[in-house]
């Protein structure tokens, strides 16, 4: 009775584990309409690495069958009971390796009435570089005050699989109740990392070769906390703004919330001395979102002038800037850096965006050193929810300032990282439904052309859907993050155990 038991057991098994092979149909009436899809992935450029770009069709259908063709292989994905076609990893990994700098070509049957019609076929464009393998970012909903439930993570771009690098909703009491932000990497590698925690349990955790320990950048004679971070290449060395920022909410405007500096500057932390200076500070200049060039020769940043505070006393500068929120506007500033003497010079103008009357954010310098990578939009400093918010490139070579049409999209375009080969763009965008971020994914060509972007992909398309979280923040990195979640939680609730940065001149 016992090996008949178990016997059923492995029957049963066996028939979960069952999936009919989907069959390409003999005979198919060819249409000329447009297969409708969900994610759009027509004719696009893809990495050979990236997972497979499952589909839901959204044409009208009983049962769908999608070929693959491509580096001499076919792969056949198909759905007998709904729209949704998920596509065999390992055979798709298989093709794609060898369609390297091909194309692959996809063709959707629809069965209509008892026939199959056959769908014009779409090609995706097999880039020879692979995307660099990690990407984090953060899930927060889309909301103003609360921050109870949000969460960093990572995922594998070559197959589905994600890992928390932290989340802040464990529990759901008050001493849980602290907002993380800022992740940010050196040089693509986890190897040396920071977020922030901010409220209950506050700090910034950096974690190194040393270990994981939590920091408190807060000083008398700096404005106000760390904020935007970014990881000299090479050394210990970190440069924040540092911010007091604001929201204001609109009473009648499709933009819904502006998010205010009422001042910013720039700071500088030496992880390895443990102290923090100042590089700019200034009363009528709100620098902020530095970025360091990738030889560390030179520090970006964005700097909204308002020389008319300087007439005001201090308590009528916020009401200023609520009346003239938008005519704020962030030109785009350099730093050259001696790392010997760790001196900064004196501020260029790298673009000028009030003479375009736009505004700048987040600038990204490529790899190579030659392309700046920026958002402009109409003003502000918080494009994320800006509609006007477009990505930018200038061309560090020729000067040439231009809009990345290719990629962008009319809903808001805000934050961006680039590979580590210089040839993806990872960026932010509300172009599905005006309220959600999602993260797109764009090739960027050695002729400084970025091409069709596409969402990420994900094992069940309509989970882009479902899920009531905005992506924030994408950074790309080439290793895994190496602690665990429950490591940086014990940390992040060890209040005994904080260092002080120390304040120089």
């Amino acid at each position: 009775m016992k090996k008949l038991f178990a016997l059923c057991l492995v029957s049963l098994a066996l028939l979960a584990g069952c999936k009919s092979t989907p069959k390409v149909p003999d005979s198919s009436t060819p249409v000329k309409e447009a297969v409708r899809i969900y994610p759009d992935y027509r004719d696009i450029v893809i990495p050979p690495n990236i997972a497979p770009l499952n589909i839901q069709v959204q044409s009208a259908g009983q049962a769908f069958v999608a070929t693959f063709d491509g580096g001499g292989m076919q792969v056949v994905a198909g759905s007998d009971d709904g729209n949704t076609l998920k596509i065999d990893s390992t055979a798709w990994r298989q093709m794609l390796d060898k369609a390297r700098g091909q194309s692959v070509r996809v063709t959707v049957y629809a069965r209509r009435d008892g026939g199959w019609v056959r769908f014009p076929a779409y090609t995706l464009e097999v880039a020879r570089e692979p995307i660099d393998r990690y990407l984090s970012y953060r899930l927060i909903e889309p909301g103003y005050e609360i921050y109870r439930q949000l969460g960093l993570y990572q995922r594998d771009l070559t197959s589905f699989d994600v890992h928390t690098i932290y989340e802040n909703n464990r529990t759901f009491d008050n001493d849980n109740n602290h907002c993380i932000n800022c992740h940010n990497y050196q040089n693509y590698s986890t190897r040396r990392m920071l977020f922030h925690v901010r409220s209950n349990h506050g700090g910034t955790l950096i974690a190194d070769e040393n270990g994981i320990r939590k920091m408190n950048v807060n000083c008398d004679s700096i404005l106000a906390s760390a904020v935007y971070p970014s990881w000299h290449p090479r050394r210990k060395w970190i440069a924040f703004s540092s911010n007091k920022t604001g929201q204001a909410f609109h009473l009648i405007d499709p933009q819904k919330v502006e998010v205010l500096d009422e001042a910013a500057d720039l700071i500088f932390y030496d992880a390895e001395q443990g102290t923090v200076r100042n590089i700019l500070k200034t009363e009528s200049d709100f620098e902020t979102f530095p970025c360091w060039s990738p030889d560390g020769r030179k520090l970006y940043y964005c700097v909204a002038h308002v020389p008319q505070l300087d007439a005001l006393p201090d308590s009528l500068h916020q009401s200023y800037l609520l009346n003239h929120y938008d005519s704020l506007r962030n030109d785009i500033m350099s730093l050259s850096f001696d790392e010997r003497t760790q001196q900064f010079g004196t501020p260029q103008l790298e673009v000028d965006c009030n003479a375009l009357g736009k505004s700048a954010t987040v600038p990204r310098v490529s790899p190579d050193g030659r392309y700046l990578l920026f958002t402009l939009g109409d003003y502000g400093q918080f494009h994320i929810w800006h509609k006007s918010a477009d990505l930018y490139v200038k061309d560090l070579k020729t000067g040439q300032v231009r809009p990345l049409t290719e990629a962008n999209s009319p809903n808001a375009e805000s934050y961006h990282t680039w590979s580590s080969n210089g040839r993806w763009i990872v960026f932010s965008s509300r172009r599905d439904d005006g309220s959600y971020t999602r993260p797109y994914i764009a090739y960027f060509d050695t002729a400084g052309n970025a091409h069709k972007a596409f969402l990420l992909p994900q094992e069940d398309p309509e989970q882009n859907l479902l899920l009531l979280k905005s992506y924030n923040v994408p950074e790309l990195s080439t290793d895994a993050v190496p602690y665990s979640a429950d490591e940086f939680r014990k940390v992040i609730y060890d209040d005994t155990n904080v260092e002080q940065a120390k304040f120089i001149r």
